[in-house]
């Protein structure tokens, strides 16, 4: 099997490096009287659907047999109150400098003391979807936050008897399996905002104080993204696809966090001949050796800020979060979208939303495509050298989104830097450049900047973007040297002129590549330079800025 569950009784002690205290804290609860496992989606549904506060539409779901779900199945809603996205200021790891392991501890073990006297679902999934990475994951939930551990099940694949068999035959890891313990309902004044708090080392976490479903599948994610890392994967929040054209193959990643039109790009379809396999549009790992690359869950967890009830993915539709409900004129309850009712209004979509959908990709990346926010970028920009490819990604600058509750004073229209689109890394930042720069130095594969914000006061449309993309893999592009920078280029298009003779346009590139430096310099100190980067990192920003 690929991951450790159970251990013979002569491991079972100190010397095990697969043990640890957090482990066992939190793996113990799994096993209390007090937990009711979940053993198929139909059980997971029923429960879910009777929990007070659950609104059970009178929107049908599709493929109910295929995904193992009641013949009368509909989309289930279940809302949140006042904090309607992932809290990043939650989140403590263990292991990295300053923190008190002994006191988290303590706090951990009290967590779990006072949820004794709840009731609480377990759930077990596979993290991903090929026999070259997969990986258990079990999540334990109060039973009234039941609709969370549903969505949970149907968003990653629930272990049947099929995943169990492809799972005894997967490549063997030495590693825990994973543990989520969640307990909404848990506060403490120390931690106002809740507390994600995660070993990954030993595979585990405890979401405490958070009722956001996404805080579960990211914890997930975290800790699965985090063991492919340590065993020859360079783990990606990003989208993959693939399009398979009369006369070749190209096969493109796309980085962005939520709301940058990563799902957007992932999910389109080719306007010539040929089609278009997807993988999937947020989580997946690429193999180091093979360059294969591995989706990690056959669902889609989606933003529906650009759905109304017309659109034919709301058929896919299976739990959603953070909506309105109102009648139609038949007096059916179905959903209020577009963020009627709050920002970040969330679906779980099933895998057959796209019907071009594959697992695994044994053909390796053609291209990588950095999604970004930065008004001083024309819509394409293409980078020739690897490291400057690697530093680009690295310092990808984008805004915030409705996905996040941010705390505190923050302005949501600043740029932020967000390395790799990836806020769930649970290691220092300088092992992702690493794996990203060999990655990128491979024969074959290209580096792009997607700006999919504004250029100037000029928004950059999804017809461009997707535009430029077709373009490119068609090879009917104009690439113009961008400025004075050695091995970069811009895609001419139509209405968006860059003009590096202007002294105000110059200088506003220079001050984003300065930020991005500054970003650079910044590791050296923060977490006692824990996130400290090599130092060819800092020279070839240096090289960027010293030559605008």
């Amino acid at each position: 099997m690929s991951t450790v569950e159970t251990f013979k009784r002569d491991q079972v002690n100190s010397e095990n490096k697969l043990l640890s205290s957090f482990k066992a804290i939190i793996e113990t609860a799994f096993y209390g009287n007090n937990v009711e496992k979940i053993e198929n989606l139909s059980q997971a549904y029923e429960i879910a659907k009777n929990v007070p506060g659950t609104i059970v539409t009178d929107m049908p779901i599709s493929h109910n047999e295929d995904l193992g779900l009641p013949e009368d199945a509909s989309i289930l809603v279940f809302n949140d109150g006042k904090v309607v996205g992932r809290t990043a200021a939650a989140r403590v790891i263990i292991g990295q400098p300053g923190v008190d392991e002994d006191y988290y501890q303590g706090i951990l073990r009290e967590a779990i003391f006072t949820g004794n006297d709840q009731e609480f679902l377990e759930g077990n999934v596979v993290v991903g979807l090929d026999g070259d990475f997969m990986a258990h994951a079990h999540l334990m939930v109060p039973k009234q936050y039941a609709n969370n551990l549903y969505s949970y099940l149907v968003n990653f694949q629930i272990v049947t008897e099929k995943e169990e068999e492809l799972y005894k035959t997967s490549r063997d890891y030495d590693e825990d399996d994973i543990y989520v313990y969640a307990n909404p309902e848990w506060s403490h004044p120390d931690f106002p905002y809740g507390l994600a708090l995660f070993d990954p080392a030993h595979n585990v976490a405890a979401i405490l104080g958070l009722r956001y479903f996404g805080e579960l599948k990211k914890a997930t994610l975290t800790l699965a993204w985090a063991t492919a890392h340590r065993n020859g994967f360079v783990a990606c929040h990003g989208g993959m696809k693939q399009y398979q054209l009369p006369d070749k193959k190209y096969t493109m990643a796309a980085f962005g966090l939520s709301g940058s039109g990563k799902s957007t790009i992932t999910l389109s379809k080719p306007k010539g001949d040929g089609k278009v396999v997807v993988l999937h549009d947020d989580a997946f790992v690429i193999n180091h050796d093979s360059g294969s690359t591995t989706a990690l869950e056959p669902a889609y967890f989606d933003k529906v800020q650009d759905y109304d009830l017309t659109k034919d993915a709301v058929d896919y539709f299976l739990t959603c979060q953070n909506v309105g409900i109102t009648l139609d004129d038949e007096g059916k309850k179905v959903i209020i979208m577009q963020d009627v009712r709050n920002g970040n209004g969330r679906t779980v979509k099933s895998r057959y939303v796209t019907p071009n959908r594959v697992d695994h990709l044994d053909e390796s990346i053609d291209a990588i495509y950095w999604i970004m926010k930065d008004d001083s970028l024309p819509p394409v920009v293409k980078i020739d050298d690897p490291v400057l490819a690697a530093v680009f990604g690295l310092t990808l600058a984008t805004k915030r989104s409705t996905a996040e509750n941010v705390v505190g004073n923050v302005n949501r229209d600043d740029l932020v830097i967000e390395p790799y689109a990836n806020p769930f890394r649970s290691y220092a930042l300088g092992e992702d450049y690493k794996d990203f720069r060999n990655l990128l130095a491979k024969d074959g594969v290209d580096c792009y900047i997607l700006n999919t914000g504004f250029y100037g006061d000029k928004k950059v449309t999804p017809q461009v973007t997707l535009g430029s993309i077709e373009n490119i893999i068609n090879g009917t592009t104009n690439f113009i040297d961008y400025g004075p920078l050695e091995g970069v280029s811009y895609l001419e298009v139509d209405g968006y002129d860059v003009d590096f003779s202007d002294p105000e346009y110059r200088d506003k590139v220079r001050g984003r590549m300065q930020t991005r430096l500054d970003f650079i310099n910044k590791q050296e100190d923060i977490l006692e330079g824990y996130h400290a980067l090599p130092a060819e990192a800092r020279e070839t920003m240096e090289k960027v800025v010293n030559a605008l």
